[in-house]
C-alpha cells in the first residue's frame, strides 16, 4: 500500500455468532500505511493475520464478545510478537472500561493493560491521521458509534446500535458509513431499540447525506441481498454489503 492510498477491508461480517466460512464484526482501515482495526469479534483475528502486519490502532465500540473476543488473541499476537522485541511496547486501544474486564477475563496473564495502552472510547482522541470522534448509541451495553476523521477522508461506524438522531451527525457527509443491519423486521412498536434493520440503515444514511453506505452486523441466516434492496428504497447512494475479505479503495 503506498503513500496517500486509503482502503477498508472487511474482517468479519456477522452478530452474534458467525455463520460457516465467515467471522464476527472486524473492519480494517488503512489510510497513509497506517492500520486501525474497529472491532475484532469471534473469528475476526485470523482474517486480520491474513491481511499483513498487526494494527496500529485498535478501536472497540463495545463489550459484546461478537465484537471483542478476538482481541485477546491480538493481545498475545502482540506480546509473543511485538513486545517479544520491544517489552516495553503497547498496542493503543480505544474502547470501553467493561471490554478491559472481558480481556481480563480470558487471559489475565499477561494482563491486557500491559499489552494495549487504553483509552476510553468516550473521549476524542488522535488516533494517528485520523481524529476519533465517538458518539453514545442505544444498545443493551454502552456502544459508541466512531468517527475517523483525516484530511480527505472520513470513516463512520455505528457498532450496534437502535435509530438514533445521532447517527445523522456521525455518519455527516462520510465517505463510507458503515451500519448495523441486523433485524429482518422492526420489533413491535414501542419496545425498546438497540439494533436496527437494512431500510433503517439507509433512511439514517440518507439522512447524513453519506457518500457510501456499507451495511454489516447481519443475523446468521440473512437474505443480504434482500437487504441491500431495503436499503437503496432509502438511500440513493451506493450501497454495499459486507462480505469477509471484501476491500473498498476509499
Amino acid at each position: 500500500m503506498g503513500a496517500g492510498e486509503s482502503r477498508l477491508t472487511v474482517l468479519g461480517s456477522c452478530g452474534a455468532w458467525p455463520e460457516p466460512g465467515r467471522a464476527c464484526a472486524g473492519f480494517l482501515l488503512a489510510h497513509n500505511g497506517f492500520r486501525v482495526v474497529l472491532d475484532l469479534g469471534y473469528g475476526a483475528a485470523s482474517r486480520l493475520f491474513s491481511h499483513g502486519r498487526l494494527p496500529d490502532a485498535v478501536v472497540v465500540t463495545h463489550e459484546h464478545p461478537d465484537h471483542c473476543a478476538d482481541v485477546s488473541a491480538l493481545g498475545r499476537a502482540w506480546h509473543y510478537t511485538t513486545q517479544a522485541e520491544t517489552p516495553t511496547a503497547r498496542l493503543p486501544l480505544h474502547c470501553t472500561p467493561g471490554t478491559l474486564r472481558r480481556l481480563e477475563a480470558m487471559e489475565p496473564r499477561p494482563h491486557p493493560a500491559t499489552l494495549f495502552d487504553v483509552h476510553d472510547l468516550g473521549e476524542p482522541a488522535e488516533v494517528g491521521p485520523f481524529r476519533l470522534t465517538s458518539y453514545a448509541l442505544p444498545h443493551h451495553q454502552p456502544n459508541f458509534g466512531v468517527r475517523l476523521s483525516a484530511p480527505g477522508l472520513t470513516v463512520a461506524y455505528t457498532g450496534d446500535t437502535g435509530p438514533s438522531p445521532l447517527l445523522a451527525e456521525l455518519g455527516r457527509e462520510a465517505d463510507l458509513f458503515i451500519c448495523d443491519a441486523t433485524l429482518r423486521t422492526p420489533p413491535p412498536e414501542g419496545e425498546p431499540r438497540y439494533l436496527m434493520t437494512a431500510a433503517e440503515a439507509g433512511r439514517w444514511a440518507a439522512e447524513a447525506g453519506a457518500h457510501r453506505l456499507l451495511l454489516t452486523h447481519f443475523w446468521p441466516g440473512t437474505n443480504r441481498a434482500a437487504a441491500a434492496e431495503e436499503a437503496r428504497a432509502e438511500f440513493g447512494g451506493e450501497v454495499l454489503v459486507a462480505d469477509e475479505d471484501l476491500v473498498l479503495e476509499l
